[in-house]
């Protein structure tokens, strides 16, 4: 049996490393607090979502196969944090069977696999019995695959054979063994049989006339016992081996069903904090990667400040058919925001989650990459604007056609003409490689140069201030302004002190 809840016909693979510049990822979109958010406090859940969100899928119908199971666990929640609690009881009750494999001996790796499979089986019919009282309530055909799988393999015949099997190899009267003799005499060819060796009462007592021959080994005779057990040990070592195998297997299907469970789980616990917040959630629709990009929201937020700050302003914007969104305007006018809403919104997509808007249609990609303003480093070796272009020399060996990437205030640790000539080269490279490109800037010679070329393919965004100074957080489509208002930070810096700005007026940032 398979779980088969992240793909359709393939398990995910848990153990593969993280994408390429994940820390990144991680650092630049504030991911962490999702992923918190996701876990509840659970280890495990971290890192499943972890790599589940991260190891983005490329196929819309990858996507939609998990939304469609998502819904279900949104709708029916109790039933799926009910099966991971199995499947999570399962693996405990496993690891409570004293010395499982611990001995190479097969008499001992029998033993050891006819417990393991004795509490397995507790919670295989536990599941049965979820599937029996709840499969008509799913529609995805994840959900109802699997618990159809269910109802047809474990069906009481099943469970009734499984238990006899389990009580004949624990060998209560004994063990039957047939064997052959070689030229020397030597035992070979040790087969362990079905039947009991037990006689009957009448044979025992000598009223029937005796059915089989036998001796028996003095209590104190110890070279005798480990005979007998060397000739247990040959004749049970294939049965002992195909016990162990199903035991592990059973144990990698709760193993794989925890995991996989697991990701929706997070997803709940996600759910139900954002709801609890009266955020916006929605089903995002993935559109292949074409020509024309596509991108639109609706009312979209930054899943991460949601969950941290009382109140988040969401943003409309159509990128349709633009490879190139820069964003400009006032300082703390929340650019950075829309950028790591936008970020999260394409991870959340891509791994088949709801995001935080009223409605969101997007192109996946091929992978997300960020390259964002770093704070001084009192160890780097080299200058700010050294280690941006590393940065970037190191996400360029990864980049690829049909990605992704975001950059908030890149190429600004040099003067404007330096950093602005960087921005365009490197933005100009990127967009004729099909690379997908969002810049928040304070440049007003980077933005411009491109609002000059008139391309059809490049949104112009702006962060406005009012006449007061006070800002929105809603962005609006508009052209790029030689200003970003440092002035109302400054005097806003100047009021907190109690202090009034001394000599002439600080010069507006250009």
């Amino acid at each position: 049996m398979k779980a088969h809840l992240l793909f359709a016909e393939a398990d995910f693979n848990f153990g593969a490393d993280l994408p390429p510049h994940s820390a990144d990822l991680i650092q630049d979109l504030e991911l962490r607090t999702l992923l918190d958010a996701m876990a509840a406090g659970d280890e495990f859940l971290f890192d499943v979502s972890a790599r589940v969100l991260l190891a983005s899928l490329t196929d819309p119908d990858d996507i939609r196969f998990r939304q469609d199971i998502l819904a279900d666990s949104i709708a029916e929640p109790q039933v799926i944090r009910e099966m991971y609690r199995v499947a999570t009881a399962a693996l405990q009750d496993k690891r409570k069977v004293w010395g499982f494999f611990s001995s190479q001996q097969p008499t001992s790796v029998l033993s050891a696999a006819v417990g393991q499979l004795e509490v397995l089986i507790v919670r295989l019919r536990e599941l049965r019995q979820i599937a029996d009282e709840h499969a008509a309530k799913f529609a995805s055909e994840g959900l109802t695959t699997l618990l159809h799988t269910l109802q047809l393999e474990l069906d009481d015949e099943y469970f009734e054979t499984l238990s006899h099997h389990l009580r004949q190899l624990r060998f209560r009267n004994g063990e039957l063994l047939s064997a052959q003799l070689d030229r020397d005499n030597s035992g070979i060819n040790y087969v362990l049989r079905s039947g009991s060796s037990r006689r009957g009462w009448k044979e025992r007592v000598g009223i029937e006339p005796r059915s089989v021959y036998s001796f028996s080994i003095h209590p104190r005779d110890e070279a005798g016992a480990h005979a007998l057990q060397d000739i247990s040990n040959r004749g049970i070592n294939l049965v002992a081996n195909a016990t162990a195998q199903s035991a592990d297997h059973v144990s990698s299907y709760f193993t794989m069903l925890r995991a996989e469970l697991g990701f929706y789980v997070s997803c709940l616990n996600l759910h139900d904090q954002l709801t609890a917040r009266d955020q916006p959630t929605t089903f995002p629709y993935p559109a292949p990667w074409g020509s024309q990009p596509e991108f639109s929201c609706t009312d979209l937020r930054d899943a991460s400040l949601a969950l941290r700050a009382d109140r988040v302003v969401g943003n409309d914007v159509d990128a349709d058919g633009k490879k190139l969104v820069i964003i400009t305007g006032a300082n703390s006018g929340g650019k950075s925001t829309f950028l790591r809403s936008a970020g999260l919104a394409q991870l959340m997509l891509q791994c088949g989650m709801f995001v935080t808007a009223s409605a969101l249609r997007a192109s996946v990609c091929r992978q997300v990459f960020t390259h964002f303003i770093r704070e001084e480093d009192a160890e780097m070796i080299s200058g700010r604007l050294d280690e941006e272009l590393k940065r970037m020399s190191a996400i360029a060996d990864d980049l690829g056609p049909q990605c992704l990437i975001l950059f908030n205030e890149s190429f600004a640790a040099t003067n404007e003409r330096e950093g602005s000539e960087i921005g365009r080269q490197v933005v100009s490279a990127l967009l004729e490689a099909d690379i997908r490109v969002y810049f928040v800037t304070h440049q007003f010679d980077f933005a411009d140069s491109f609002h000059r070329q008139q391309l059809g393919s490049t949104l112009f965004l702006r962060a406005p201030r009012q006449a007061d100074g006070q800002r929105t957080f809603k962005l609006v489509v508009a052209e790029p302004l030689p200003t970003s208002y440092g002035r109302d930070i400054y005097e806003r810096i100047g009021g907190w002190l109690g202090e009034q700005p001394a000599g002439p007026t600080p010069p507006q940032r250009r």
